[in-house]
């Protein structure tokens, strides 16, 4: 393993040296811009990532024990006398052996090898792809949002514009003073951002995150990019240090999220002691669900009965909570830290 691999998510716990079964007859070349994370054999890149959504594996940690165990002994005529001998009729050998028996030839000690080193790799193929598949199970829901959002960036400050000035209103009660940090997440054109930078000042930060890159686009067509600072981040994964901020706006998307209470314990992290959160929508949730043709929901996680507890394990405080017909608004504040 290179020294980029202990940082690696998907490579991250694995030994310093391991024996991996490769059979090839061609060696790639290291993309441009490649990080490489295992090396050996006639290849300097065993396996690689590019940037975080890309991994390239020369080398087969998919032959564990499990899949290489196949075909008995006395059907493959390639093996040594001595060695069936020794392990016994009823031993396994690798499939590879009695599909591939020139290549074998040249490998003189992949038959003593094989009982013994696939079954080391079982658990770390097993960490591997077992990691590889939670990310593409995590990335699976930003997928949906970007499906969602990206064909409605273009028109949604045209569609939304007269929301303008509840936003501003909204702001105006989340209690920021000159000089401090506010951070819109789920920022969208930045409908929201005009009120946070008026609140905190010419000293004070604004943020806008979101997680769709056309919203982003469509803010800076509105030319907000000179009142705050755009990332393009995950809600819940805010690329932020602790206690960062000291005000957090957010506008529709805690129902958007995939796991509410992750977000609101994220937003949580990244929030002053004191700071204050406060959820917004321009519409109550009962005019939505009628809107959108369907009764209100129990588990909606911004039902008062859902959202309190929630705030609560999160560590913070509900102070107002309104559900207007014309608005929904929750207040929060943040607690000391314990831990």
């Amino acid at each position: 393993m290179t020294p980029a691999a202990p940082a690696d998510p998907l490579f991250t716990g694995l030994p310093e040296r391991l024996r991996v079964l490769h059979r090839q007859g061609d060696a790639t070349d290291l993309p441009a811009g490649a990080t490489v994370l295992a090396t050996g054999g006639r290849s300097p890149a065993q396996a690689f990532r590019i940037g975080g959504s890309a991994w390239g594996l020369q080398l087969h940690l998919e032959a564990d024990g499990a899949g290489v165990y196949e075909a008995p002994v006395d059907a493959c005529a390639a093996l040594p006398e001595d060695a069936a001998m020794a392990r016994g009729e009823a031993a396994t050998v690798p499939d590879l052996v009695e599909s591939f028996p020139g290549q074998v030839a040249s490998a003189t000690d992949l038959v003593e090898a094989a009982p013994a080193e696939p079954p080391v790799l079982d658990a770390y193929c097993d960490g591997v792809f077992g990691r590889f598949a939670a990310l593409v199970a995590d990335r699976a829901a930003r997928t949906a949002n970007n499906t969602f959002f990206t064909p409605r960036a273009a028109t949604w400050e045209e569609r939304f514009a007269a929301d303008g000035p509840r936003y501003t209103a909204a702001v105006a009660r989340m209690g920021l003073r000159p000089g401090q940090r506010a951070l819109d997440v789920g920022c969208g054109t930045g409908r929201a951002l005009p009120g946070l930078r008026a609140e905190v000042g010419a000293r004070g930060v604004v943020l806008g995150v979101d997680l769709t890159p056309a919203m982003l686009t469509a803010t800076a067509k509105e030319g907000r990019t000179g009142i705050a600072r755009l990332l393009l981040a995950d809600a819940c994964r805010l690329p932020l240090c602790d206690g960062a901020v000291d005000g957090i706006f957010s506008a529709g998307l805690v129902d958007h999220l995939p796991d509410p209470a992750a977000g609101l314990g994220e937003w949580a992290r990244v929030t002053a002691p004191d700071g204050v959160l406060l959820l917004f929508h321009p519409s109550g949730r009962a005019e939505r669900a009628a809107r959108h043709g369907r009764p209100l929901d129990p588990a909606d996680p911004l039902a008062e009965e859902n959202l309190r507890p929630a705030l609560h394990a999160a560590g913070w405080s509900l102070t107002c909570y309104e559900d207007a017909p014309r608005h929904f608004l929750a207040r929060a504040v943040r607690g000391e830290r314990t831990g």
